[in-house]
């Protein structure tokens, strides 16, 4: 590929190589393989990867978690850079084609068949900022009160979205208000502090580790500044936030239909963000005995939030355990005069606990070379996953899959990686009965306690290529593998059933209507 020096200079100052944008241009060639689904993981029982937990185990898991947190570091890592575009859809497209003077509300959802929109009118008054709403609009419709209700609800949704007043669709979704109390109203980001008190801090310090936009940094500063005192009295933690911004340097150039490098109209080369994965490089920049991963916006009321710690502190206690076991394992294989017996024992602890597939010639292999399949096998990052049952959320899902050297293993998979025109790989998709809420918990360290180089166990061939236009051109786009997709492939995973409580996420404004985003009167 000829670059030109302006070219050069451009990916340069972006943080990229030449050789990382040419291996880029050569994945939108070859193409990308889709991901060999080889069954749906399932809790049918514990080989078929997601492990159900007797009330006596997830107490074990529990107590376990409670009696072990003071002595190790903890920090919670919060994707959070999204504006809340997508969260206000419908509404903008209500704002965009309604006019009142035209139809009346009704006529137009049922035009449209818009329940959505519908269920926004019916819940309207049940909305966290409806008061907030109502006084925005009296500083710009002292004539508001005479209009018609069609009318009004209509200025109701411009005086939310436009640019000149709350302008709440380009706010970060972390910052809207999210939840009610009779004294005032929570953020996203204020119920993540609170939510982490309950499980996520440490001899009473809680560390939370925020990804966003790097425009969005002054206003998040000042909110922690607004609520820091009065969270901290009320959960008798104190609190350590940082915050981080997606690199320039995880980019990804973009290509025309024929593999050739985009250009503006200026003749520069186009790059874009690459999705979630890109956040791999913030994750690896933290150091801590674990990591509680969570998204944004599934986040809970106050009243809910202990049920919700609960099942964090059984997927925290289930790693610290699994952790111990792993590190003394890798230990004993350290041992110069290691039992037979002993290496038995640990290769089945890798299947048993792990959900790891040994070979089926491990007894075959020399005593030394099993010793150094365990090690690799052993040595890895430790995620523990919650799995939620199938109730038509969208979302990946847990599955086993063939990997291109014929290993079998567990993964988090999207269904956009799956191939839709085989009818067995859809058939597999279709007996899926769980879907990934981005529940996890992370061992990162090693049994030495040097941190892991988390890039070095994701799968390049994970990534995914879209289709996208710019400026009325079509385009190529390469997104990075998703980060609890193939960026997390080559650790040891293991998948829990959590109740739907612990899945909360506020994807459209009416989420907010449902019942762990309301206070009860």
């Amino acid at each position: 590929m000829n670059f030109t020096e302006k070219d050069i200079q451009q990916i340069e100052k972006k943080g990229l190589t030449i050789k990382k944008v040419e291996k880029q241009i050569e994945l939108f060639k070859t193409g990308l393989p889709p991901i060999n689904l080889k069954a749906a993981a399932t809790v049918d029982d514990d080989i078929n990867g997601i492990k159900k937990l007797s009330d006596e185990k997830k107490q074990h898991f529990i107590n376990h978690y409670d009696t072990k947190r003071d002595a190790i570091s903890i920090v919670k890592f919060v994707p959070a850079s999204g504006a809340a575009t997508r969260m206000f859809k419908t509404l903008f497209g209500f704002a965009d084609d309604y006019n009142p003077d035209e139809e009346t509300i009704n006529s137009f959802i049922n035009k449209n068949k818009d329940l959505d929109l519908s269920l926004f009118f019916v819940g309207l008054e049940k909305l966290p900022f409806y008061e907030l709403v109502l006084k925005e609009i009296e500083k710009h419709y002292p004539e508001y009160s005479a209009m018609t209700i069609d009318k009004q609800r209509y200025i109701f949704v411009k005086t939310m979205l436009d640019q000149d007043k709350l302008n709440y669709g380009f706010y970060p979704k972390g910052l809207l208000p999210f939840h009610k109390y009779k004294s005032h109203i929570a953020t996203a980001f204020e119920e993540h502090l609170f939510e982490s008190s309950f499980y996520a801090s440490s001899n009473g310090e809680a560390k939370l580790h925020f990804t966003i936009s790097e425009k969005y940094q002054d206003i998040f500063d000042d909110e922690f500044k607004r609520i820091e005192d009065i969270v901290e009295r009320k959960t008798k933690t104190r609190f350590d936030i940082s915050f981080s911004f997606q690199k320039e340097s995880t980019d990804t150039i973009a290509v025309t239909p024929k593999d050739e490098p985009f250009r503006d109209d200026d003749g520069r080369l186009v790059f874009r963000p690459s999705g979630h994965g890109a956040l791999l490089e913030n994750l690896n920049d933290l150091d801590a005995d674990i990591i509680f991963i969570k998204n944004i916006d599934n986040v809970v009321v106050f009243n809910y939030e202990q049920d919700v710690a609960t099942y964090k502190k059984v997927l925290g206690g289930m790693l610290l355990e699994l952790r111990e076991q792993t590190f003394n394992h890798l230990r004993s294989l350290d041992e110069a005069n290691i039992a037979d017996a002993k290496i038995l024992e640990i290769a089945e602890f890798l299947v048993q606990r792990l959900n790891v597939k040994v070979s089926h010639e491990f007894e075959k292999y020399s005593k030394k070379y099993q010793i150094e399949y365990l090690q690799e096998k052993l040595n890895r990052p430790i995620r523990v996953c919650g799995m939620v049952k199938n109730e038509g959320e969208p979302g990946g899902g847990p599955f086993w899959i063939k990997e291109e050297s014929g290993n079998i293993s567990l993964q988090i998979v999207e269904s956009a990686q799956v191939d839709r025109k085989s009818k067995n790989q859809k058939e597999i998709l279709k007996n899926s009965t769980h879907f990934n809420p981005v529940d996890l918990v992370c061992s990162v360290r090693n049994y030495k306690g040097e941190k892991f180089n988390l890039e070095k166990y994701s799968d390049p061939k994970t990534s995914f290529i879209t289709m996208k236009t710019k400026v009325g051109k079509d385009l190529k786009a390469l997104e990075l593998p998703g980060l609890w997709n193939g960026s997390m492939a080559n650790w040891n995973s293991i998948f829990v059933e959590v109740p739907l409580i612990t899945f909360n996420p506020v994807k459209t404004v009416t989420d907010l209507l449902k019942t762990t985003h309301q206070i009860k009167r």
